[in-house]
């Protein structure tokens, strides 16, 4: 998607998705963009090997959302996209994943639209189909699951009151459950789960690190999930629930629960 103006005075924000990772799973557009770019505006989940593709002297900004810590907030983010973009610069702002993905991009692409500056969407690998390639499972199934639900675990206080994420709703699906975000409010998302009559044998991997050479798996049940929440698990990490977890377990020889390092071809 492009968004354009006919200023021939502006630059170009390229708000692109770095993929799940590893960096030879960055588009080809996206990479092309980095080799363009004269600034970059990056979140924590982004690779910055990525930066490699930049040519010298590239502007770089972290403005990555950490969990304890924030480097800028979205109003400064935009802000310093906009400031660029009207100095004549081509800016990429990278994320991690795809843009679409609980990348907050409605919200910068509005703030880019009323200023007037012109913008491209490049899509990038979102991590719940990434970090399913790593495991080798499909994230639908025709017998066991005929869909996937992409939720986060990680709600905002002010967002949370106003449109929280039912999941007692989500319980009664027959579907995969794809959770970002959400180590540390797993064991209350496994509670209401749980209360909303989803069983605890109901299958439960917890994926950090996908595509990275670090990457690794901690499987086990619905009714593991405190412990899992209180293990070191590496991050980012992607969760998943749901029968087809459950397949996955059986492929690889699983019995019992425990962690495995995932090792890439």
């Amino acid at each position: 998607m492009v968004y354009e103006n006919t200023s021939n005075t502006l630059g170009l924000v390229s708000i692109v998705g770095a993929g799940p990772g590893a960096i030879d799973l960055i588009t080809l557009r996206g990479r092309d963009a980095l080799r363009e770019a004269q600034v970059v505006i990056h979140d924590a989940l982004a690779n910055t090997d990525l930066l490699h593709f930049c040519p010298a002297g590239v502007e770089v900004h972290d403005v990555g959302k950490r969990a304890s810590s924030h480097r800028a907030t979205q109003e400064q983010i935009h802000a310093l996209m906009i400031e660029n973009a009207r100095a004549g610069k081509r800016v990429v702002r990278l994320k991690g994943g795809d843009p679409s993905v609980f990348a907050r991009l409605s919200e910068e692409t509005a703030a880019l639209e009323a200023a007037g500056v012109p913008f491209e969407i490049v899509p990038g690998v979102t991590a719940a189909c990434a970090t399913a390639a790593t495991l080798g499972v499909s994230l639908t199934s025709r017998d066991l699951a005929p869909g996937a639900v992409f939720v986060t675990g990680h709600e905002c206080a002010s967002r949370a009151a106003a449109n929280p994420v039912d999941w007692t709703a989500l319980a009664r699906l027959n579907m995969t459950l794809c959770v970002y975000m959400g180590v540390r409010e797993l064991p209350a998302i496994a509670t209401k789960l749980l209360a909303a009559g989803m069983s605890p044998d109901t299958a439960l991997t917890v994926v950090s690190n996908a595509s990275r050479p670090n990457e690794s798996a901690r499987n086990g049940l619905l009714s593991d999930a405190t412990a899992f929440a209180a293990e070191d698990i590496g991050q980012p990490a992607m969760i998943f629930i749901g029968a087809v977890v459950a397949k996955e377990f059986a492929s690889a020889g699983i019995s019992e629960v425990g962690t495995r390092i995932l090792t890439r071809p």
